[in-house]
């Protein structure tokens, strides 16, 4: 691969792109002996596979030993096989029976593919059988899965939650009486308010389990991870000290080169970037189209990713488009996009083709990131920085077939985390693993799941050891609304269901907002997308563009009565970006952390209460992003009640920030350079959440104020974006000296004057991005940690 990275240098269109070429060395396999049931070992061995890798082997034995397992090791090094064998024993020796949940029906669809196809090559007299049981079956599909009662049973949290749980006693027992392992695959995918839900419901689970009386064992299969068995422990109720941690990757795999990739900015002059236009670089979508079509031509079998479905789609057309021109109408057709709404027996087509080499060149979203297989690929292209170093490895790992060298390109955006990477490639390389984060303690949540337990068996006192402390005051306040009814029983107290309906049609695991918005399209009435009603005071508002699987929506009326939005398509070429006021009430401090170079100063944790109100909104130019105008809104407030850190300016590093300004003339001397330098901050520590956990941007909030009435002081901070915390800013609030040390390297080594899309500018931003002063931040962010940089001009 040498020469390829030589070749690209010598494209006529390279400007010294090439940031880093990082190689990574070939890994023999390792493989270890481990005692197979004989009928199952001659189907593996039909199969090609007469020697179990390590990892599978010391997995396997760990579930035969009555442990919990987190299997935490690369895409495509076999981690379904470490549970498929002891799923296959036990349904052979006795008929256990296993529950395998995964996060996409695409997943479960290939899993089900295969393990079908190794049942029927053990005979029916094996009585392993394998079906799903998923949203898309119709009502006799159900009926007959039921009736047939598999042994390995393929599901989702979803349907758990929906169809199994509510209906435990009626057409589950067969399932739950013999539950003996339940699989939950990437772990990892279960975070934030879906992954909150996901854990109070398999606490649901194991409690209907313990009625029925059976203790199923967990196989976690998760990516690589910060916290692998915490999170693991937090998602199923387990106990930590019950978990077996396998973490060491024993496949093979072949050389692989990495290469960071930065397209040039529009005006390679710093001195002229300003807030409105700095920071502009070419696209990355169009630097990876090139990219894609110069390694098919050259033999590469390439895949990319990339992060919507439109753009996946757009760019696989355009790339075929571009090797028509070139004269290669066969490699032209052979390219194809892969994304999650195709047909799952197109979805198949594509994996198969892709598989055998016949498709050379897919455009795909994060679709084929998980445990979908097909096969090795030369070269991996990531358009952008996928968000989170998990994610990015976990997409390059489908480069390499076998011992044959490959190639992993990850070309930046112009964001803050993608070129922080740039400027810090060992971060990538070398950095810690992300932390995966969940709070099952969420009482918002909890209030949900309760009244869900309650109509699948009724409540007792001994429910806190599955739903934890915060149970008891629950179940008083569900009881007093009449939700729950009081039963005094022979066995001791009891609660039940009192509220009617079914609580558990009444939620969904994916989000968290009781009041929804439809989106109606107003050329035939459909509704093409619903948000929670917060969001759509933002990104439904009047005059809106909104963007739905490649169409464009201008939004014409915002109907709160029906709660109803109406769009109409649009040849708009500008984008709306929300304008707010937003205030902030610390209701209580929880904790407590003074900084390490300065004692006097404390990170605080508090519960916090967020009011927020759109206010207008500005048109700006969908090529330049320059504003093309203001239009003011008159839309409700909304309260967020979460949880959230924040930390203040000391006195004497805002009289030193007060000075920069007036030093350097911007604006009204110094209370610009105090404002926009907090503002900056605030920005910069967001930015970089997802490179301490597995989040996105959009998932944390924040205000910074020169004044706040509860600090008396100049006053940052950053918050959930979930009503009652997701546990982000719990953490962040650990590592809060990491955060604001990372975020002054980051403004830092940007050479912009007032702010850029590289360093502190949002897309998020309820201000307009104003104002933003880099230098007053870096000065604060220093004092925080104790460091001396003057690398900013």
């Amino acid at each position: 691969m040498d020469d390829l990275v030589a070749w690209l240098r010598d494209r006529p269109y390279y400007e010294g792109q090439i940031v880093t070429h990082d190689r990574h060395p070939a890994r023999e396999p390792q493989f270890s002996d481990v005692e197979l049931e004989p009928r199952l070992q001659g189907l593996l061995a039909d199969r090609g596979i007469d020697s179990l890798y390590a990892h599978q082997a010391d997995a396997i034995e760990a579930v035969r030993e009555g442990d919990d397992v987190v299997l935490a090791t690369e895409t495509a090094s076999g981690k379904s096989l470490a549970y498929t064998v002891p799923a296959f024993e036990r349904a052979m020796d006795h008929g256990g029976r296993t529950l395998y949940l995964g996060p996409q029906n695409a997943l479960i669809a290939d899993q089900l593919e295969t393990l079908a196809e190794l049942a029927r090559g053990l005979g029916f007299g094996s009585r392993v059988s394998v079906d799903q049981y998923t949203g898309r079956l119709s009502k006799t599909e159900k009926r007959e899965v039921r009736d047939r009662r598999p042994t390995v049973l393929l599901s989702n949290p979803d349907m758990v939650h929906y169809a199994l749980l509510p209906h435990g006693h009626r057409l589950w027992e067969w399932l739950f009486s013999s539950l003996e392992l339940v699989v939950v695959d990437e772990v990892h995918s279960y975070r934030g308010v879906f992954g909150s839900q996901v854990a109070l419901t398999l606490r649901r689970l194991r409690r209907l389990c313990e009625r029925f009386g059976s203790d199923p064992q967990f196989v976690c299969c998760s990516a690589t991870i910060g916290n692998p068995v915490e999170h693991a422990s937090r998602v199923t109720g387990r106990p930590a000290d019950g978990f077996r941690l396998v973490d060491t990757d024993a496949s093979g795999r072949g050389p692989r080169h990495w290469i960071l990739w930065n397209p040039p900015e529009y005006d390679a002059d710093w001195s002229d970037r300003s807030a409105g236009e700095g920071g502009r670089r070419r696209s990355s979508h169009a630097e990876s189209m090139r990219l894609f079509v110069d390694l098919l031509v050259r033999g590469h079998q390439t895949l990319s990713f990339t992060r919507a479905r439109q753009t996946a789609e757009r760019y696989a057309q355009e790339s075929a488009r571009e090797l028509r021109e070139r004269g290669q109408r066969d490699l032209a057709g052979a390219v194809q996009a892969y994304q999650g709404s195709l047909r799952g027996d197109r979805r198949r087509s594509i994996e198969r083709q892709l598989d055998a080499g016949e498709i050379r060149g897919v455009w795909s979203t994060n679709a084929l990131e998980l445990g979908v297989d097909v096969g090795g690929l030369d070269a991996v292209i990531l358009d952008g920085y996928p968000g989170t170093r998990m994610e990015t490895f976990q997409r390059a790992g489908r480069a390499g077939r076998g011992s044959e060298p490959a190639a992993v390109i990850m070309v930046a955006g112009e964001d803050q985390l993608d070129q922080y990477l740039m400027g810090h490639p060992d971060e990538l390389f070398d950095g810690d693993p992300e932390e995966a984060i969940t709070d099952p303690e969420n009482d918002r949540l909890l209030r949900n799941h309760v009244p869900c337990a309650a109509t699948e068996n009724w409540l007792s006192p001994d429910d806190e050891g599955y739903f934890g402390e915060s149970f008891p005051d629950v179940v008083a306040d569900l009881e007093a609304s009449g939700t729950l009814s009081r039963r005094e029983t022979d066995a001791g107290l009891r609660w039940l269901f009192d509220g009617g309906g079914s609580p558990q049609h009444g939620m969904s695991l994916r989000r968290i907002d009781d009041r929804e918005v439809d989106l109606l399209d107003r050329r035939d009435g459909d509704v093409i997308a619903s948000l929670g009603f917060s969001d759509a005071l933002r990104d439904a508002h009047p005059g809106a563009i909104y963007h739905h699987q490649g169409e464009t929506y201008e939004v014409a009326e915002l109907d709160l009565d029906r709660d109803v939005a109406e769009l109409t398509p649009t040849w708009a070429d500008y984008y709306t970006r929300v304008l707010t006021d937003k205030t902030i009430e610390v209701d209580e401090d929880r904790k407590r952390r003074p900084l390490s170079a300065r004692p006097e100063t404390s990170v605080r944790f508090a519960d916090l209460s967020v009011t927020e109100q759109v206010t207008g909104y500005e048109r700006r130019d969908g090529s330049t992003g320059e504003p093309l105008g203001r239009v003011d809104l008159e839309l409700p407030e909304t309260t967020l009640s979460t949880t959230g850190l924040y930390v203040t300016v000391p006195p004497g590093v805002e009289r030193g920030m007060r000075a920069l300004g007036r030093e350097n003339g911007t604006g009204a001397a110094g209370e610009l350079a105090l404002a926009g330098g907090i503002h900056a901050a605030e920005h910069g520590v967001i930015s970089l959440f997802p490179l301490e956990f597995l989040c996105d941007r959009a998932d944390v909030g924040g205000l910074s104020t020169p004044r706040h009435p509860h600090t008396d002081r100049a006053t940052v901070f950053v918050y959930d974006g979930y009503p009652g915390g997701v546990g982000l800013t719990r953490r962040g609030f650990e590592v809060a000296e990491s955060l604001f040390d990372r975020t002054a390297r980051l403004i830092d080594g940007c050479g912009c004057e007032d702010g850029c899309p590289a360093c502190v500018q949002s897309p998020h931003c309820g201000n307009a991005n104003e104002p933003l002063e880099p230098e007053p931040a870096v000065a604060f962010l220093n004092e925080l940690v104790g460091a001396d940089r003057s690398g900013r001009k």
